[in-house]
């Protein structure tokens, strides 16, 4: 009888990706998936390790299972992901429940591993970061209909508030050749589109090519029968080229998206973060996007409370935001994460502080996101069909402006049936704080 292997899954949609690499491995070789931990005869915990909050709700999930060990009602303990390369030994010595211990490094041994652990031999492994595996079958844990694309693994830009390179190391890309057999592969699964993520995606093909190669890659990623739309998340600032506003402008597979992760906008703290841009140069470059694609939705991140931000450092950051009218906009209060440069400058900010300038910030953009939506009234536009809510009778969506996961919906009649995953035309209605009404067309 094969054993049920669980999996609670953390953090980030790269995280995801090593999940379901890991999933597929593990069902190769007879291991049952169940999607629910109760009974499985191991749980594997895939942590994030990234900021504060993410390790107290990993912690939190390894001590939920180590109670569910206890009453007999999973069996073993293993903890994977950034967590777990972070802090390695020490985790077991901190949480004694826990069965294995395994670095990203050594996310290919995974079926070896739980066939270790579930004979009763405790495990600590921890392979080269190189070593995770990025040219693998994977098990989509996504709708059928969307899939993220990871085109390369770690990151180089070492801002001095993240942990990133050092816990899965340098930025390295993946040969494209890797990355077009994947994406046919998806499309064959009946994936429709594609998100394609990196630590930084803009920087794709720099250790390959001596420059930006992404251009090139949604090019030929566009030419791949059946998938409909090709999402970029985490472009940074100073590697958003010409030729890459070109080809999102041109190419009609790809929606016109720029995630561009900030995080400030002021001179002197994107100096202290090792951030490149000032207040001019970034609001530059939104106007000329703007200028170039006008129908183009930005999305952003910021950081509140940055080490020696001061009120008037604030108010730049602040004039940024309405100045910038970004439509999607997320805000972090910082997170002195230990290892890290930033954790050991001078001017460390009382949490209530950054707290109260992280409100701030998002009492602006609700205004402005409430503005954008409205300015959609009336508009029709491209839906992807994400499921049905009987209560209400209505269909509920994303539109080509919004991210899974992270944006918001359009909720939608339709006098005809619709099914998961179908594209369709939705004039907009209305407006529900942050997400849209409409009617198919």
């Amino acid at each position: 009888m094969s054993k049920k292997i669980g999996m609670i899954s953390l953090g980030c949609n790269k995280n995801q990706i090593d999940a379901e690499i890991m999933l597929a491995k593990l069902a190769e070789q007879g291991f049952e998936i169940t999607d629910e931990v109760d009974g499985a005869d191991a749980v594997i915990v895939n942590t994030c390790g990234f900021i504060e909050d993410a390790k107290k709700e990993a912690i939190e999930n390894i001590l939920d299972m180590a109670e569910l060990k206890k009453e007999g009602v999973i069996g073993k303990i293993i903890v994977t992901g950034c967590l777990a390369e972070r802090y390695r030994e020490e985790i077991l010595s901190e949480l004694p429940e826990v069965d294995a211990v395994v670095g990203l490094g050594s996310n290919k041994d995974i079926a070896e591993i739980c066939g270790r652990v579930l004979a009763g031999v405790p495990v600590v492994s921890f392979g080269e970061k190189t070593c995770l595996p990025l040219d693998s079958e994977r098990m989509l844990t996504t709708p059928n209909y969307y899939a993220y694309l990871k085109i390369a693994e770690g990151c180089s830009n070492h801002c001095t508030y993240c942990a990133i390179p050092k816990i899965r190391g340098e930025f390295r890309s993946r040969q494209p050749e890797s990355i077009l057999k994947e994406a046919m592969e998806l499309a064959k699964q009946g994936v429709k589109e594609l998100v394609v993520i990196a630590q930084d995606t803009s920087r794709y093909g720099e250790d390959l090519y001596g420059k930006s190669a992404l251009p090139a890659l949604l090019t030929s990623l566009s030419k791949i029968e059946g998938i409909e739309w090709i999402r970029v998340l985490y472009c940074y600032p100073e590697r958003i080229s010409d030729e890459l506003i070109s080809v999102v402008k041109n190419n009609d597979k790809i929606v016109k998206y720029f995630d561009i992760p900030l995080q400030h906008a002021d001179a002197q703290v994107l100096k202290r973060m090792n951030r490149k841009g000032d207040y001019d140069s970034l609001l530059s470059l939104i106007r000329k996007i703007r200028s170039e694609i006008p129908e183009v939705v930005l999305r952003t991140t910021l950081i509140t409370g940055f080490p020696g931000e001061t009120e008037e450092n604030f108010e730049t950051l602040s004039r940024f935001v309405n100045e910038a009218k970004f439509d999607r906009l997320g805000c972090f209060a910082y997170s002195a994460e230990e290892g890290t440069p930033a954790a050991l400058l001078d001017g460390q900010l009382d949490s209530e502080i950054k707290q109260s300038r992280l409100e701030a910030v998002m009492e602006q953009q609700y205004r402005i996101a409430q503005q954008k939506n409205e300015e959609q009234v009336g508009k029709i536009l491209k839906t992807v069909v994400e499921g049905y809510d009987a209560y209400t009778d209505t269909y509920y969506g994303r539109t080509w402006r919004d991210a899974p996961e992270i944006d918001g919906q359009i909720n939608f009649t339709c006098g005809y049936e619709l099914n998961e995953g179908d594209f369709v035309d939705v004039e907009v209605m209305g407006i529900n704080e942050y997400d849209l009404i409409g009617e198919v067309v």
